[in-house]
């Protein structure tokens, strides 16, 4: 599928015929417009419940009455096709791409509960924000300039691993001459042609899943690779050898820090291949960056916290070994080479005002540590 320059609307790739893309209910684009101006990230419509925003990580209700079974099918069914409406009543799930001219991008996932038919919509940019703006660390400036190896982006779902993901993207979008070619389930942001030639596929309208369209793609000469999730063995062994054979490959997954994304990895493969996949992974890794979406104290919104792992020769040599509980250790001793864990993270945060000290501690993988780490600031403050 060509690149489709934001915002204008491509029916194919949003899985709705363009007529489709304008007809929602009065009633569900009323509820998209408060979300919007409330800045929610996800819309939830459960029967029985008002709509219900995810705000700054927190569920909120919105006004109104509680939504009846009728009336949510409806509105649910007015933003979805004739084909879209087959395919759920076949499939009982659906997820699809939805385009509002003058609203926006969503992600609305459609599924039954109770004999119910229920809806959750993720609210998706359209315009990115720098990598300042949304608090990555410096290290990405490097990692979009490699031209090849493997750059994972990790985390919990919520925590930002697709805007990041995009981020990336667009900033060798921005810099470099090349083909990025993106295989996504479904498609949140349209990146248009900057410097280089962009092709977004979407799983379930462009290509049947990850791992078909991957071995497809190394045949259309890319030069970076998008992953949006690297969910099965086929993926995960395609893009080893995508990163293997000259090519920047930038993938999420779900996995909470840079040790278990190893692991993570390396287990995916029988018990036979993995330690040839260990030799491969330390040979290709680039970098890890593992991430959590934490509530600010000093301004609305959440803050990023980061865990940055990379791929140096020591821990080239932890992975090919297996010695991933030996990872944290030198993750926190290698700050020179523009790593450091996630409590690392979470204490800066803390150290800055930025968040509270519950927070922190809620939030980390080692709460003693980061208790040791902050007492003599925490204590000043009492």
């Amino acid at each position: 599928m060509d690149t489709i320059a934001a915002p204008q609307f491509d029916g194919r790739m949003a899985g709705l015929d363009i007529e489709s893309a304008h007809t929602c209910s009065e009633r569900l684009d009323a509820i998209l417009r408060r979300a919007m101006r409330q800045r929610a990230s996800d819309i939830h419509m459960v029967v029985g419940l008002p709509p219900m925003f995810r705000v700054d990580g927190d569920l909120v209700a919105d006004t109104g009455q509680p939504l009846g079974r009728d009336d949510l099918k409806d509105m649910i069914y007015s933003a979805l096709s004739d084909n879209q409406r087959e395919t759920f009543e076949r499939d009982w799930q659906l997820c699809i791409s939805l385009y509002l001219a003058d609203l926006g991008h969503f992600r609305v996932t459609v599924y039954f509960h109770h004999s119910n038919i229920e809806a959750s919509i993720r609210a998706c940019p359209l315009s990115l924000r720098s990598p300042q703006e949304l608090g990555l660390p410096e290290i990405v400036n490097k990692l979009v300039e490699k031209r090849s190896g493997l750059v994972l982006i990790t985390g919990a779902t919520g925590s930002g691993k697709t805007t990041t993901f995009n981020c990336l993207i667009d900033m060798i979008n921005r810099q470099r001459r090349c083909k990025i070619i993106t295989v996504e389930d479904p498609v949140e942001f349209v990146h248009e042609n900057r410097l280089s030639i962009i092709v977004q596929q979407q799983v379930h309208s462009d290509t049947r899943s990850f791992s078909s369209a991957l071995v497809h793609i190394l045949r259309q000469d890319p030069d970076v690779i998008g992953v949006g999730e690297m969910r099965d063995l086929e993926t995960i062994e395609t893009a080893l050898t995508a990163a293997e054979t000259g090519h920047l490959v930038i993938a999420t997954l779900h996995t909470p820090d840079a040790a278990q994304t190893i692991d993570r990895v390396v287990d995916a493969f029988p018990g036979d291949k993995q330690n040839q996949v260990l030799i491969q992974l330390a040979a290709c890794l680039q970098a890890v960056v593992a991430q959590q979406l934490l509530p600010r104290v000093d301004a609305d919104g959440r803050v990023l916290a980061t865990e940055v792992l990379v791929g140096s020769p020591a821990i080239r040599a932890l992975i090919r070994e297996r010695k991933t509980i030996q990872i944290r250790n030198t993750i926190e001793t290698s700050r020179a080479d523009g790593m450091h864990i996630m409590d690392r993270s979470l204490v800066n945060l803390y150290q800055r005002g930025v968040i509270t000290y519950d927070t922190a501690i809620i939030h980390s993988q080692s709460p003693d540590w980061v208790t040791q780490a902050i007492a003599p600031q925490k204590q000043a403050r009492l």
